[in-house]
């Protein structure tokens, strides 16, 4: 039991990876990853490198960076609405590039649990469907933003606009849910590759399509604060690990497997699976954010939330407590 990291450009590590082929084999030798959840730039020119220096230096660029709130810094947000069409474009076709390397290196049944907005969704969508993949739902998490609600910009005091908002206050955030194709039944890919399915929350319960109470805690953002090795900034996106643990949970229908994150950021989803007992892994392009994700996984398994309390994820520790990364098998 246990993750590793991996510090590369994430298409060209996954191009490097034998398609799955072998349900015997270990995930970097042909037996594919089991389900893979992210949380993807998936605004792109937002992450380009000169972009987000220019978020770490809180020039803002193509990042809104919003004032103080009673004496509390909060965090940037990206700018989607200046998006052009060529950047769109470029969107769409970076999320089927990624769909294609998803396809390779994913069991036959593995999900995909991907972050996005709702803005951009489509765009995402797009891009796994000419991909190949197979769209299963859009997860909602529950969670109040600063994005939108905003008075037109340049008119906040106007006497006649003073009732009027640019868009919505965004309360939700979308987790599209995605599935690499399989031909036989689901039982039966069960048993050959262990995947095709969700875990249910219990034997009373399955899984489900609302994720409530997905703030991310004041906890979280210290920790990868003092983990960043360019300064005192927390990670602009850094989501909750009762989130990401439900997510994780989700992703392995017979507790076994390995699961990919390819944008790791932080490194939530990694510590995520690691507190219940899921093997992980990790790839980071960025030099600052892979750090602090080195600092950050295991503080982040400290972390106690009701999820690692259910008795199904209690009976998976105690079971894998002897397990190594890839004798999954």
């Amino acid at each position: 039991m246990g993750y590793e990291l991996i510090n590369a450009n994430s298409f060209n590590e996954l191009e490097s990876w034998p398609e799955t082929t072998d349900p015997d084999a270990n995930w970097d030798n042909g037996g594919g990853v089991h389900a893979i959840v992210t949380d993807p730039p998936y605004g792109v020119i937002e992450f380009m490198e000169e972009n987000v220096e220019k978020m770490r230096e809180g020039s803002g660029g193509v990042w809104r960076i919003p004032p103080e709130l009673d004496g509390n810094k909060r965090n940037p947000l990206p700018r989607f609405t200046v998006l052009t069409d060529e950047d769109k474009e470029m969107l769409k076709e970076f999320f089927r590039k990624f769909g294609e390397l998803a396809n390779k290196v994913l069991r036959p049944g593995g999900h995909i649990f991907i972050a996005s907005t709702q803005l951009l969704m489509h765009l995402v969508s797009e891009g796994f469907d000419e991909a190949g993949l197979e769209r299963r739902d859009v997860l909602v998490r529950e969670t109040k933003t600063l994005r939108g609600g905003d008075r037109p910009k340049g008119a906040h005091d106007h006497p006649e606009y003073s009732m009027v908002s640019s868009m919505p206050r965004v309360y939700w955030e979308p987790w599209l849910l995605y599935r690499k194709p399989f031909d036989n039944k689901l039982k039966e890919n069960l048993s050959e590759w262990q995947t095709g399915g969700l875990r249910r929350e219990s034997e009373d319960r399955p899984f489900t399509d609302l994720l409530e109470d997905g703030k991310t805690g004041k906890r979280e953002r210290e920790i990868t604060a003092a983990a960043n090795p360019e300064g005192d900034d927390s990670h602009p996106n850094v989501k909750p690990q009762s989130l990401m643990r439900e997510l994780c949970h989700a992703a392995l229908p017979l507790k076994e497997g390995v699961i990919l994150d390819p944008f790791m950021g932080s490194g939530a989803t990694v510590a995520a699976a690691d507190a219940i007992g899921y093997d992980a892994v990790g790839i980071e392009l960025d030099e600052s954010y892979y750090q602090m994700a080195e600092e950050a996984i295991p503080k982040f398994t400290e972390i106690s939330t009701p999820i690692e309390q259910r008795d199904d994820i209690r009976k998976t520790k105690a079971a894998q407590e002897s397990t190594s990364l890839t004798d999954f098998n």
